[in-house]
C-alpha cells in the first residue's frame, strides 16, 4: 500500500526543497525525494547548487581571493607578510565543510516544517487512485517504496553538457564538479567556455597559481552582458592574467595520464594547439530528466530536452508541475526558488508570482558582475528610446578605501517615462548592490526615484545613486 501525500517533490535542489517547505507551510502533506549523497552515503540535499555549484564555488572564490590579497594587495595596506604558503587540501576541506553545513541546514528545515524526506530516486509508476504513483528506490538499496499524491512537482535540475568525443572523467577532463576538487594546483589549466562557470573557476585557479587559458567559441565576450560592462570585464580579467581567446573552433581533444591537448582554430583561422595539465569544460547545462519514468504517464520532453510548461509551471498533464533547470528560462538557483514558492502557493489556491523581467544575474569574479533587466544593445535592437547614466567606482569614496575601484554602475531608463529598464554593475560587491535595482524595477521605479533616495556615506551604494543622477546628467561626484 502506498503512502499518500498532497504533494510530492522530486528533487531537493533550490527549486525542489523550497517548493517542499512552502507546500508544508501552507498545510499540505508533503514529501521530497532526493538522491544526492555525501562521500559517507548520507543525504546531501541542495542539488547541484549546494553540492557542486553555487555554494562550493563561492567558498573557493572567497578562499582564493584571500590568498591573492595576501600575496599582492596586503602590502598596500601596510601589512607585511613573508613566506605565504598554500594548503590546498585545507582549502578544499573548508569548502566541503561549507557544503555540509548547507546540507544539514536543509535537512533541519525539512524536519522543522514536517516535510517527509526520502533519500533515493523517484520515478513515475503511473496514475493512482488519487493522482499519481511514484516509486522511490533507496540510495542504500532495498525494496522500493511507493508513494502517491494528487500533485507532483518535478525539480530534478540539470547536469553539465559534455563535448562530443570528450566525456568527463573528472580527472583530466572536468565538469564543474571536478573543477572544485583538483588536488594540486595545475601549472597550466585550459577551459572551454567563458560563461559564469568558466570565469569563476578560471579565477579561482589563476589566483592559486595556474596559468589559465579560456577558449570561447563566440566572437564576443559575455554576449548576454551589457556591452560596455563586458568590455570593462574583459579588460579587468586580461589584466589579472586570464588569457581569453574568442571566436575559436575547438577540434580534437586528446588526453593522457598527465596532460590534455586541445586542437583549435583561432579567430584568424590559424590552427593552434593548447596543452594543459587539466581541462575544464563549461559549455552550458542540460536538463536532468533521465530515470523519471515520464513515459509511464505520457509526459513528453521538447526538442531541447526540457519539460514543457506554461507561464504557471503547469505541464500538459493535470496537477504535474515542473520548476527550475528542467523548464524554460534561465538556469539560476534563485529563479528555481521563486518558481518553487509560486507553484506551492498555486497548489494551495493562492496566486504565486514570478517576474522574469526582474531576475538578477551575477558572476562572482573579482570584479563581480551583476545585472537585471535589459542591456543597452537590447534596447537599441528593439528601438526603445532610453537614457543612460554611469558612475565609476574610481570616484566612490568607499571603493577607494577598500582599494577596489574597478568598474561602474550603469542605469538605463525610458526616455519619456524615466522608468528603469536595466541596471548593470561591475565592481566590488555587485552581487549585493543589484538588489536595490531589483526592488526598484519590481515597483516600476524611475531613475529619479533612486536619485532622490538618501544613501549612506561612505558606501558603495552611493555609486547607484550617482548613476541614477547621471541619467539626468547631474551626477554630483563625477
Amino acid at each position: 500500500m502506498s503512502q499518500q501525500f498532497d504533494v510530492i517533490v522530486i528533487g531537493a535542489g533550490p527549486g525542489g526543497y523550497i517548493a517542499a517547505i512552502r507546500s508544508a507551510q501552507l498545510g499540505l502533506k508533503t514529501a521530497c525525494i532526493d538522491a544526492w549523497s555525501t562521500s559517507e552515503g548520507t543525504p546531501a540535499p541542495g542539488g547541484t547548487c549546494t553540492n557542486v555549484g553555487c555554494i562550493p564555488s563561492k567558498a573557493l572564490l572567497q578562499s582564493s581571493e584571500h590568498y591573492d590579497h595576501a600575496q599582492h594587495h596586503f602590502a598596500d595596506h601596510g601589512i607585511e607578510l613573508k613566506g605565504i604558503g598554500l594548503d590546498l587540501a585545507k582549502m578544499i576541506s573548508r569548502k566541503d565543510q561549507v557544503v555540509k553545513q548547507n546540507n544539514e541546514g536543509i535537512l533541519y528545515l525539512f524536519k522543522k516544517n514536517k516535510v517527509t524526506f526520502f533519500h533515493g530516486t523517484g520515478a513515475f509508476a503511473g496514475a493512482a487512485e488519487q493522482g499519481y504513483a511514484i516509486n522511490v528506490r533507496p540510495v542504500k538499496g532495498g525494496e522500493p517504496t511507493q508513494l502517491s499524491a494528487k500533485h507532483i512537482i518535478i525539480a530534478t535540475g540539470s547536469k553539465a553538457r559534455e563535448l562530443p568525443g570528450a566525456p568527463f572523467d573528472e580527472k583530466m577532463i572536468l565538469s564543474n564538479d571536478g573543477a572544485l576538487n583538483i588536488n594540486k594546483v595545475p601549472k597550466k589549466l585550459a577551459l572551454i567556455g567563458s560563461g559564469v562557470i568558466g570565469l569563476e573557476m578560471g579565477s579561482v585557479w589563476r589566483r592559486l597559481g595556474a596559468e589559465v587559458t579560456i577558449l570561447e567559441g563566440l566572437p564576443t565576450f559575455l554576449g548576454a552582458v551589457d556591452e560596455q560592462i563586458a568590455r570593462e570585464a574583459h579588460k579587468a580579467f586580461t589584466k589579472q592574467g586570464l588569457n581569453i581567446e574568442l571566436g575559436v573552433k575547438v577540434g580534437d581533444i586528446k588526453k593522457t595520464a598527465k596532460e590534455v591537448s586541445v586542437a583549435y582554430t583561432d579567430a584568424k583561422g590559424q590552427a593552434q594547439q593548447l596543452v594543459a595539465d587539466k581541462l575544464i569544460v563549461s559549455i552550458g547545462r542540460v536538463p536532468q530528466t533521465g530515470g523519471l519514468g515520464l513515459e509511464a504517464i505520457g509526459l513528453a520532453l521538447d526538442e531541447r530536452g526540457t519539460i514543457p510548461v506554461d507561464e504557471l509551471c503547469r505541464t500538459a498533464l493535470p496537477n504535474i508541475w515542473a520548476v527550475g533547470d528542467v523548464v524554460r528560462g534561465p538556469m539560476l538557483a534563485h529563479k528555481a526558488e521563486e518558481e518553487g514558492v509560486a507553484v506551492a502557493e498555486r497548489i494551495a489556491g493562492q496566486h504565486g508570482h514570478v517576474n522574469f523581467n526582474t531576475i538578477p544575474w551575477v558572476i562572482y569574479t573579482s570584479p563581480e558582475i551583476a545585472w537585471v533587466g535589459q542591456t543597452e544593445q537590447q534596447l537599441k535592437a528593439s528601438g526603445h528610446a532610453y537614457r543612460a547614466g554611469t558612475f565609476p567606482f574610481l570616484a566612490n569614496g568607499r571603493a577607494r578605501a577598500l582599494g577596489d575601484t574597478t568598474g561602474m554602475v550603469k542605469i538605463l531608463a525610458d526616455e519619456k517615462t524615466d522608468e528603469i529598464l536595466g541596471v548593470h554593475i561591475i565592481g566590488p560587491m555587485a552581487s549585493e548592490l543589484i538588489s536595490e535595482a531589483v526592488v526598484a524595477m519590481e515597483f516600476k521605479a524611475s531613475s529619479e526615484d533612486i536619485a532622490r533616495i538618501c544613501h549612506a556615506h561612505p558606501s558603495l551604494s552611493e555609486a547607484t545613486k550617482e548613476a541614477a543622477l547621471a541619467v539626468d546628467k547631474r551626477a554630483l561626484n563625477f
